[in-house]
């Protein structure tokens, strides 16, 4: 099964029920540098990719259809969202193995991690809600209602204030992380997938899967003040640092697509792989990595020239992209 069925069996089903949507394996080096890491879905793997060399040089086991992967701000841990085992694996990214295994809400299917290392939030897309899980005990400490089919997460850099994309409500939660409230719901496009946050927090921009576009929320403001059309099947998100320009993964259209945030205009249409899906931003703004799904393969673009520079074999069906810069 493809990850486009995949993708559009469960927006079905949400959208129905809402009456509406290979490497080598090696030892671990003993000075890590930057790396990349892909979830892949019908591997039940986490492939590790090393920026330098453009190589896998791990593949990680985890649980039953590994969807996300969120990197702590250390950097010391990877939490990966095990989606058809309704857990998240935790693995120790210096010595690449699971630590821990939480269990969760039903298909979890995107994770992020607070700012101060304390708390990881986890979608639970089967079950309309996000897991609250303490990093220093490894246990889920609150479960917050959200809307329907909760996908895409994003966390304020003070941690205050968490936004989830809700795939099914056509809207964006927003949570009082202090208190674990939703305070209030942004309607957006039709299927918001995923989400990022500008730099500056001033804006969050809100891929739609249904509505092919993007949405553009002002924070300030709380309401959608721009959508801009990009390609079929928007999918993955990510900004750069500068804030300049939005790549969004175009599943249906083989592409990644580049919004100028100052126009809210697409400027460039990048070609890769089969059924994007994924997309990191790299930590210094000067590569996008992208998951294509149905050619198994990671694509690296180079931002300034907006074009390919590597394809990189992964697992089967890479969904998730997660930076993390070499260790201090």
């Amino acid at each position: 099964m493809t990850r486009n069925s995949d993708i559009a069996r469960r927006t079905a089903a949400v959208l129905c029920a809402t009456a509406a949507l290979t490497g080598l394996s090696a030892a671990p080096p003993e000075r890590p540098g930057p790396v990349v890491h892909v979830a892949n879905l019908h591997s039940d793997t986490v492939s590790v990719v090393d920026i330098r060399t453009g190589a896998v040089v791990d593949d990680i086991p985890v649980g039953d259809g590994p969807d996300s992967v969120a990197v702590s701000p250390d950097g010391a841990r990877l939490y990966v969202t095990d989606s058809g085992a309704d857990t998240v694996s935790v693995i120790d990214t210096r010595t690449r193995t699971v630590v821990d295994t939480i269990t969760v809400g039903r298909e979890p299917s995107r994770a992020t991690v607070s700012p101060d290392n304390e708390r990881v939030y986890v979608a639970n897309v089967g079950a309309d809600t996000v897991s609250v899980i303490s990093t220093r005990t490894g246990t889920v400490t609150d479960t917050i209602a959200v809307g329907d089919a909760p996908l895409g997460l994003a966390v304020t850099p003070d941690g205050r204030t968490l936004y989830v994309a809700n795939a099914g409500s056509d809207s964006v939660s927003v949570v009082r992380t202090d208190s674990g409230t939703v305070t209030g719901a942004v309607p957006v496009g039709a299927g918001p997938t995923a989400l990022a946050l500008a730099p500056d927090c001033r804006h969050l921009y809100v891929s739609n899967l249904t509505s092919d576009d993007v949405s553009v929320v002002d924070i300030r403001e709380g309401a959608e003040t721009a959508r801009v059309p990009v390609g079929d099947q928007p999918a993955g998100i990510g900004v750069r640092p500068d804030g300049r320009r939005v790549y969004v993964a175009d599943i249906g259209s083989d592409t990644v697509s580049v919004i100028d945030t100052r126009r809210h205009t697409v400027t460039d249409t990048i070609p890769v792989g089969d059924g994007p899906n994924g997309l990191a931003v790299d930590p210094d703004g000067s590569r996008v990595y992208v998951s294509n799904f149905d050619s198994d393969t990671l694509t690296v673009i180079d931002t300034e020239t907006a074009t390919p520079t590597a394809t990189v074999p992964v697992g089967d069906g890479p969904t998730g992209v997660a930076t993390q810069p070499a260790p201090r």
